[in-house]
């Protein structure tokens, strides 16, 4: 039915007329007329379905994703932030407070400023310093690097096709957080997580690019800064994200035999972020911006490799919850989850194996970011039990492999395809289910909201606060947990006591990270007590061997509060040597 409006009128005229002598000519028919109208003056109501169903789908995307991040928030609840996450949520504090240089910090060798910390930030104005902002931004961070796990999984998928995958994606994300060891280490604190955004995002930018000179202008700047920026927030970037974009578009340059092309403005754009960082980096500290510890980046010896070879094996296996691990949600089922994860995983990566030169870009930057990031960890020195934090980034790129291995981009029959997306949602919602089910965690592992008082250093911060306590010296490990349970009401700075080579006792210092210069000036602070432990290295009477005996003692469940009669930050300011010494 060809329908007519005012605008179209004179179209339809001529159309007739051409639709006339059309049908004359062909003896009565003219079905190319008759499509040409129907372009020409399409039915409304078709462009008002193609829109609602279009905001139908948004709806539905958007409801998945508040389900999903709802699901993280629980899980982060039911784990703990210590003094590492504490330290985070207090930079990101003072970030949102002006002090965008962060000045007087002394960071850890890993710094999360750009990311993670002005997340911390943005939470602290919604809900104010304390751990329920500290949880929020941890969920946070996790919902970020799986929403764009799943866009680069779901990437020319379609139907049912396109959520089968995301769920799968998902799925192999919640599957490490069953086991209270890996939500602590990649959904809790900042911990190398949230780095690989800094290489998703360059992946998802660089696999749209058709090649035309106005999408270089715009994309290859872009991924320059954020790989620059990831730079800044972690060295993993350097090592691993820039190189596997060099490659895998040098790739392409080659491929091609052509330096005019679009992969080319993009490795040129990859190397141009490593000064990049390096100038703004001198630009801040020369402002007297903050302070990272060096990194780690000796190698070990060839011969060593073997060993740290079979080591990351059983790491990677851990990252992925493919272990056994004690205490896990759903027991021997959470590992056959893990196992199957890790398996869709090792398929994703052998599929871009076998058809690499038609693979895309997106599936190439993946895969060597694994490669590169296990190699790198593989020959350095710093291998330790909890290492799988320093291959986090091989969980998402995996996780998104996985999903387009398994999944078709298209499910012709419907049946198949509903009922793959079916399977592959419920697998995702029992494992993050159990993951939130999670009972209270216990006092090793608090806080978990609303009971704060499951927070190990919770006793003595309810001490301290109904004592109306301002300044205190404790342990690392104590000291910025109760200045974060407290709101910032408490200023509790951490002291690390160093074991002296002779053996004849300790030394002290200010931790050699997170922590603060400013905090240690007598003339800003007054810090007159001392939290210890009631046994081991950091008890009363390790602290009374430094200070002398205290005027008065409190006895709080698994802490002493020693007073003394006077500012302990101008005793022991000489001795701290800011930023030396190991950590408590």
């Amino acid at each position: 039915m060809l329908v007519k409006c005012g605008a179209c009128t004179g179209k339809t005229a001529i159309l007739a007329r051409m639709r006339g002598a059309g049908a004359s000519a062909m003896g009565g028919r003219s079905p190319a007329g008759a499509k040409a109208g129907d372009a020409l003056c399409p039915d409304p109501s078709r462009g008002s379905a193609r829109r609602a169903w279009r905001w139908r789908l948004v709806a539905a995307w958007s409801a998945a994703g508040l389900v999903l991040y709802a699901f993280f928030l629980q899980i982060s609840y039911g784990g703990r932030i210590a003094s590492d996450g504490a330290g985070s949520a207090l930079q990101g504090w003072d970030l949102i407070h002006g002090h965008l240089l962060l000045h007087g910090w002394l960071l850890s060798d890993v710094s999360f400023y750009t990311f993670e910390l002005p997340l911390n930030g943005i939470t602290e104005v919604i809900f104010g310093l304390g751990p329920r902002a500290a949880h929020v931004a941890s969920a946070l961070v996790y919902f970020i690097v799986a929403v764009l796990t799943v866009a680069v999984a779901v990437r020319g998928s379609r139907g049912a096709a396109r959520v089968a995958r995301a769920a799968v994606a998902v799925t192999i994300l919640a599957v490490p957080l069953l086991a209270i060891l890996t939500v602590w280490l990649l959904l809790e604190e900042p911990d190398h997580v949230g780095t690989v955004v800094f290489m998703l995002v360059p992946a998802l930018l660089i696999d749209r690019l058709p090649g035309r000179p106005a999408d270089l202008r715009r994309v290859a700047p872009l991924v320059c800064v954020i790989l620059a920026a990831g730079q800044m927030s972690d060295a993993t970037v350097l090592y691993v994200g820039v190189p596997a974009i060099v490659v895998a578009c040098g790739y392409r340059v080659l491929a091609a035999r052509s330096l005019r092309s679009a992969d080319a403005a993009i490795v040129a754009a990859a190397v141009a972020s490593v000064p990049l960082e390096l100038a703004v980096r001198a630009v801040m500290t020369q402002a007297g911006g903050y302070e990272v510890a060096p990194p780690n980046t000796a190698r070990a010896a060839p011969g060593q490799w073997p060993g740290h070879a079979v080591a990351v094996w059983g790491l990677v296996r851990t990252l992925y919850g493919a272990v056994a691990a004690p205490q896990a949600r759903l027991g021997t089922a959470a590992a056959i989850l893990g196992i199957a994860g890790l398996a869709a995983a090792a398929a994703g990566i052998a599929r871009v194996a076998l058809t690499w030169r038609r693979a895309s870009r997106a599936e190439h930057i993946l895969v060597l970011v694994i490669a590169f990031n296990l190699a790198v960890y593989t020959v350095s020195e710093k291998m330790n039990p909890y290492g799988f934090r320093e291959i986090a980034a091989v969980l998402p790129c995996g996780a998104a492999l996985a999903a387009r291995a398994v999944v078709p981009a298209t499910i012709r029959h419907a049946r198949p395809a509903l009922t793959a997306a079916a399977a592959a949602v419920l697998a995702g919602l029992v494992a993050l289910a159990a993951a939130a089910a999670r009972p209270h965690a216990g006092v090793a592992l608090g806080p978990e909201p609303p009971q704060w008082a499951s927070a190990p250093t919770w006793p003595v911060t309810a001490w301290l606060e109904e004592h109306r306590v301002t300044g205190a010296l404790a342990d690392y490990w104590s000291a910025s947990s109760v200045t974060l349970e407290s709101g910032g009401r408490l200023q509790v700075r951490a002291i690390t006591l160093v074991p002296r080579t002779d053996g004849t006792g300790y030394d002290i210092h200010a931790p050699y990270w997170e922590s603060n210069s400013l905090w240690f000036n007598p003339s800003l602070h007054d810090a007159r007590y001392v939290v210890a432990r009631q046994t081991g290295k950091y008890s009363p009477a390790t602290y009374e061997r430094f200070l002398g005996k205290p005027s008065a003692a409190w006895q709080v469940p698994g802490f002493v509060v020693l007073e003394y009669p006077q500012n302990l930050l101008t005793r022991i300011g000489p001795m701290l040597g800011v930023g030396v010494g190991p950590r408590a």
